[in-house]
């Protein structure tokens, strides 16, 4: 018994002390309170099972991360943002939440030169002109997926669409990417309150429109109401649905079943086949005790980008120009869960988007991948962006 509380004293003494003797300092944020908790604790979870497949390190470098929660409210994302810089000292940020969230962050990040990987958006704003040396994303540019969904619908031959987002930024950017490769008949393009939960006035609308398709977009908890209330009304199986961030690994646990048929455009799913995603995917069940979602592997990959930047700059980070210029380099090195990565000259990665369907199976539902409609993929806005 006192060999086992020696060495336990030990094991802690030696990790608090690596904490305390930390290389290099990474601030995460992220919405980890309220509905949208589920997609923050995936990019930090992601984040920190490649922390700890490295034993603690990045790049051969010890780390100590030191996480905020966002609540989705832009002015706490700020305060964070300032805290991380001016008090904490970090050296890189990490996930920085929804849209709305990651602009009000900018201006500290942008003044203090610190590198920032965003692990859940990719606004127009920062892709176009407003791109930045030092900030990145693992995630998309913000239209990618609904622009793999435009795609789909026309070489599907899906005369006419009818389109429905949240009343806020990224929804007004997905509902454009859809339209800049679908060139039928949009019946309607419906924007819904942010913290819209009730969509029944919404799909009678919907139903008497009688579209070929629907597009929508309703990350979290919205989509997991939408979903419900959608095949309620029994119209999932009249209507085929395409979507974007609606049903992933976030939501089909709630969904389960409800979810049969539903369309999904990501540059990720657990179901994706290759070593790198079977491995992750693998490493986080066990670690976690159950299946990533898109989210957990943007995060896992922004650690592990990060890794490989910190390796080829000897852990001298606080350079943080070179350090920046490291972190573009890294991401044609890195081994990404995806599939093909690099950065474009925006900072916005040039990748796979994918189609999956939600599929009953034995043992619940799974997403299949079905089609890869965009592929090595660049962004629309990347010419009006000044970087090389």
């Amino acid at each position: 018994m006192k060999k086992n509380y020696l060495l336990a004293c030990i094991l802690a003494v030696s990790f608090f002390g690596q904490q305390a003797m930390a290389d290099v300092k990474i601030g995460f944020t992220g919405a980890l309170s309220g509905p949208a908790a589920a997609l923050g604790q995936d990019q930090y979870d992601g984040f920190m099972l490649a922390v700890e497949q490295n034993k603690g390190m990045l790049g051969g470098e010890a780390v100590e991360v030191i996480r905020e929660d966002d609540q989705v409210k832009p002015e706490i994302g700020l305060q964070a943002a300032r805290k991380l810089v001016d008090q904490d000292k970090v050296d890189a940020i990490v996930g920085m939440g929804f849209t709305n969230v990651l602009m009000a962050m900018l201006p500290p990040i942008i003044d203090s030169g610190v590198v920032a990987i965003a692990t859940n958006s990719g606004p127009l704003t920062l892709s176009g002109a407003g791109c930045q040396p030092n900030v990145f994303s693992t995630a998309w540019q913000s239209d990618g997926p609904a622009e793999a969904m435009g795609v789909y619908a026309q070489e599907n031959n899906f005369n006419n669409v009818y389109l429905m987002a949240p009343n806020y930024q990224a929804g007004k950017e997905m509902l454009a990417g859809f339209k800049r490769f679908y060139k039928g008949d949009v019946v309607d393009e419906v924007y819904t309150p942010l913290s819209q939960t009730d969509f029944s006035a919404e799909i009678t609308m919907l139903q008497a429109s009688s579209p070929e398709a629907v597009f929508v977009f309703y990350p979290g908890g919205l989509g997991i109401n939408f979903v419900k209330q959608m095949r309620q009304a029994g119209m999932l199986e009249k209507i085929p649905v395409l979507s974007v961030f609606t049903v992933d690994g976030t939501t089909l646990p709630a969904l389960k079943g409800l979810a049969d048929g539903v369309i999904a455009g990501a540059m990720w799913d657990a179901s994706l086949e290759n070593d790198a995603s079977k491995e992750f995917v693998k490493a986080y069940q066990e670690k976690y005790g159950r299946v990533p979602s898109l989210y957990s592997a943007s995060g896992y990959d922004a650690a592990n980008l990060l890794g490989a930047a910190i390796e080829s700059v000897d852990g001298k980070v606080s350079d943080k120009v070179k350090f920046a210029a490291a972190v573009k380099e890294a991401g044609s090195s890195f081994q990404s869960v995806r599939g093909p990565f690099k950065f474009n000259n925006n900072n916005m990665p040039i990748q796979n988007f994918y189609a999956f369907q939600a599929e009953k199976t034995d043992d619940g539902v799974m997403m299949k991948h079905i089609d890869t409609p965009l592929k090595n993929h660049k962004d629309a806005y990347h010419n009006e962006c000044k970087l090389k």
